[in-house]
């Protein structure tokens, strides 16, 4: 697959991505399913324009420092084209699970990740409500793919391809699929839980095309029939600005911080 080719391919997925937003759109007023609140679309769009600016002002970066990497220090090459894809996309697929987990556990990185989090309905749009700040740190996460010999074009598709198919999840509109598919991917299903503020399902489901990988590593929730899903934070933010709606974690991080020195201190 050529570089042209691979630009095709994201473009075409993604205007798939806007058609099918589209269409849950209509669906959701035709059938007054009330999933779409004008100003919390607007907010998703808001925010990935956001992420958007800083993806353009570090994607130079970030691909020389993962083609540096993959150049000089790569420790072995896949020759075999079909296996080569196989391990990036698993490979790449549980480097993101580990970064979003980091997203969750670290506050720092949470500051950051809880715009994703921060809207208090659930639909494909939602998919689009970006954490602005993580192009400045993802390329770390992943310089573990082309110390294994995978080049920074390759990479890069393969992280847009998993983040489509991750746009996609966000939507109350399909309900649980086949229990093969429940148990091996990342479904609706299965995301609803991750956006729910509900004590049962918090911090759970981290994975963006496996489910596996939270099904090994303890963080796997299923959704739960008995218990209708609250969308949004255990605190949701009293000023949804677009500045606050950024930093409003930061500056309670910084108030808390403060506060503990404060106490240290006396």
């Amino acid at each position: 697959m050529t570089d042209l080719d691979k630009s095709i391919t994201v473009g075409v997925l993604f205007s798939f991505v806007i058609l099918l937003t589209l269409f849950e759109m209509y669906f959701s007023y035709v059938h007054n399913k009330k999933h779409y609140q004008k100003r919390d679309t607007l907010t998703n769009v808001y925010l990935m324009a956001s992420a958007f600016v800083i993806n353009l002002l570090t994607k130079a970066g970030t691909f020389m420092l993962l083609q540096y990497c993959y150049v000089h220090y790569r420790l072995f090459q896949i020759s075999n084209s079909l296996i080569y894809w196989i391990v990036l996309i698993l490979a790449q697929d549980f480097l993101y699970w580990f970064l979003h987990y980091t997203g969750h556990y670290v506050r720092f990185f949470w500051a950051m990740h809880v715009t994703h989090h921060s809207s208090e309905h659930f639909n494909l749009t939602t998919g689009f409500r970006s954490t602005v700040f993580e192009p400045l740190y993802r390329v770390f996460f992943y310089l573990p793919l082309a110390l294994m010999g995978f080049n920074a074009f390759d990479i890069l598709f393969a992280y847009l391809v998993t983040q489509i198919y991750g746009n996609i999840v966000h939507t109350q509109s399909i309900g649980k699929l086949h229990p093969i598919i429940e148990y091996l991917f990342v479904t609706p299903s299965h995301h609803r839980v991750h956006h729910a503020s509900n004590v049962r399902y918090l911090d759970k489901n981290m994975g963006m095309v496996l489910i596996l990988w939270d099904r090994i590593f303890g963080t796997f929730q299923a959704e739960v029939p008995e218990e209708e899903i609250k969308y949004g934070l255990t605190t949701q933010p009293k000023d949804s600005g677009p500045v606050n709606i950024i930093f409003h974690e930061f500056i309670a991080l910084y108030a808390d911080v403060k506060k503990h020195l404060h106490l240290k201190i006396n």
